[in-house]
């Protein structure tokens, strides 16, 4: 996550050096490229690839499933009509080819034969589990690999300054933010009031659940314990950053300086403007930092601190923020990112206290979300006609009420939040479908220039002034909010995920788009597949990790309402729009792996 341009000076790109691809410029299109996962399908699931020309291909082209190592075939599909995305670049086409009738096991990859020549996929796996086999190991390692530990980052966190005064605290712990960002954050784009991401606080209650939700998966794995101890270790960070008077701390902030004394708990403005704004209101991480530390309060399990003061920490602070939330909030006033977090802080509290003070807040938020639903479908952000869109959580309320609902019992307030949850699902497939869509990317509502339009990515020209980045935190949450709400208001036992075919092909579309299956050929897990993005480097010793998830494609730059569609690894110093990894990233895209898992 990048902000000023005296950060994007600091940044330096090397070569990764091992046997992986940097991405071919799109201009240079092959004849046929076969664009797919690169890394692995589940055996039981949808399995989507695409073909990419600069000519449309014969619909019915016949597309052949080969055993890698023996150039066997043992499956074959057919391509569908070929079709160019409006926006998109012209005169390139692309053919949809879907093999998810085949449950084989091993190692395969896809190929045609084509006016005489033969084109193929990379090699991937195909295996039961298989996205948990692969995920929750790198993911696991990946947060192991971001800790905030090194010696630097240890002794300038015992006593870092708060902004504008002489007294320090100690915050050690936590992740660094990004690849090229060794920063902590609960939240950032405060300022924004409707673009917040939901960092550090959200990373630890991600992994809680994974850890509550398939255990038995990261037992099969090897990563239960290592999975245990790295959330413990977040809870432990969210705890240090609780102020004596009852807030967290929203930022330690480097300021891209290399001299680990420049660093200072901050508020933070556009272009590394800095202030004393640094107490957090629900929607500035408090929210989810009260949800994580309830939540992994059940364990019983202890780290630095034990789990009655996670538990007593999480009353604390809800407390406080009942009280003072407005006051920190930028505008003075509630909007919907406030209402998921405090659903999900009151959800949390409610579950492991059964304490009615919790439970009617928990309901109230609940019914503030299910209120903002519109007649078309999306959520409405404020209190008159801005929708809710968002690169990072956009799946995030739908979440916060299928955790609610995991305790309401209440059968007219558990209808009203299934109705919204059906109601938003419906809108998700509608606008999804509404286009020419190959990679069934998902598509939004956003109001731009006072006119709300649909498009695929977010618009460039926003309440920030000037972030805009790839969303593949949008996809992974957006995933584990279908298959999770979708288990919910449409179950089917039928299909792998237990959701409808329609839901469970829109989750796979955005898990094989995020391992390779988009149109740059480009997987953004790093160290997986086969073409990654160069390495960032970073400071203390930190840098790109193998495992984490890039930030991904977006709208076209220079395109203020974000249409087109854009990818770079080199754009002088600018290029961490879309190479730079980023813990949302990671984090929702264990979600999408988890709910994947959970059936």
């Amino acid at each position: 996550m990048k902000r000023t341009w005296h950060r994007l000076c600091a940044i330096q790109f090397i070569l990764f050096a091992v046997s992986i691809q940097t991405v071919r410029p799109q201009s240079a299109v092959p004849e046929v490229a076969i664009l797919s996962n690169q890394v692995v399908y589940n055996s039981s699931g949808p399995k989507l690839a695409v073909l990419k020309s600069s000519t449309p291909l014969p619909e019915g082209l016949e597309i052949q499933l080969k055993e890698a190592k023996h150039s066997q075939t043992v499956f074959t599909t057919r391509s569908g009509k070929a079709e160019e995305v409006s926006g998109w670049e012209k005169g390139i086409w692309y053919s949809r080819g879907d093999f998810s009738g085949f449950s084989g096991e091993g190692e395969f990859q896809l190929e045609i034969q084509y006016r005489g020549s033969v084109s193929r996929s990379h090699v991937f796996r195909i295996e039961r589990n298989g996205l948990a086999c692969v995920a929750l190991p790198a993911i696991v390692s990946f947060f192991h690999h971001q800790r905030a530990d090194s010696k630097e980052e240890l002794e300038a966190d015992k006593k870092v300054l708060l902004f504008g005064s002489t007294r320090t605290v100690d915050l050690r712990g936590g992740w660094c933010d990004a690849s090229g960002d060794v920063s902590k954050y609960f939240s950032h784009l405060a300022y924004t009031n409707f673009m917040l991401p939901q960092q550090i606080p959200m990373v630890t209650w991600a992994m809680v659940n994974t850890a509550e939700r398939i255990p038995s998966l990261l037992e099969q794995t090897g990563t239960k314990d290592a999975l245990a101890t790295e959330a413990v270790y977040g809870a432990d960070y969210i705890m240090r950053s609780l102020s004596p008077e009852g807030y967290f701390y929203m930022t330690v902030f480097s300021y891209f300086n290399p001299d680990p004394g420049a660093r200072r708990v901050v508020g933070l403005l556009a272009d590394s403007k800095t202030t004393s704004d640094y107490q957090c209101a629900y929607r500035e991480g408090g929210g989810m930092a009260i949800a994580a530390l309830a939540r992994v309060s059940g364990w019983k399990m202890d780290g630095e601190f034990s789990h009655k003061q996670y538990l007593a920490a999480a009353e604390r602070a809800f407390a406080h923020l009942q009280q003072f939330s407005l006051k920190y909030a930028d505008d003075g006033k509630d909007n919907i990112i406030d209402d998921y977090c405090a659903l999900m802080a009151s959800s949390e509290l409610w579950m492991a206290t059964g304490k009615p003070v919790y439970r009617d807040e928990a309901r109230k938020r609940a019914g503030n979300l299910c209120g903002r639903l519109s007649d078309k479908g999306y959520f409405i952000a404020n209190d008159a006609d801005r929708p809710f869109w968002h690169a990072a959580d956009a799946g995030l309320p739908l979440i916060a009420l299928a955790r609610y609902l995991d305790k309401e019992t209440d059968p007219g307030l558990r209808e009203r939040a299934l109705l919204t949850i059906r109601k938003s699902l419906d809108y998700n497939l509608v606008i999804t479908q509404a286009v020419t869509n190959p990679f069934g990317y998902p598509r939004q509502s956003f109001l731009f220039r006072g006119k709300v339009q649909d498009a695929f990515f977010i618009p460039h020209e926003n309440e920030s002034g000037w972030w805009w980045q790839g969303e593949d935190a949008r996809l992974g949450s957006l995933a584990a909010a279908v298959l999770t709400g979708g288990r919910l208001v449409y179950p089917d036992a039928g299909t792998a995920s237990g959701v409808k075919p329609e839901l469970e092909q829109f989750a796979g579309n955005l898990v094989s788009w995020i391992l390779g299956c988009n149109p740059y050929d480009m997987c953004m897990m790093y160290g997986y597949g086969r073409n990654n993005v160069p390495y960032m480097k970073s400071m203390y010793g930190h840098g790109s990790g193998k495992g984490g998830i890039s930030n991904g494609i977006t709208g076209k730059d220079g395109m203020p309402d974000g249409s087109g569609i854009d990818f770079k690894v080199e754009d002088n110093g600018n290029e961490w729009r879309w190479s730079e990894q980023w813990i949302p990233h990671t984090a929702w895209f264990l979600q999408a792996v988890t709910a994947f898992s959970t059936h």
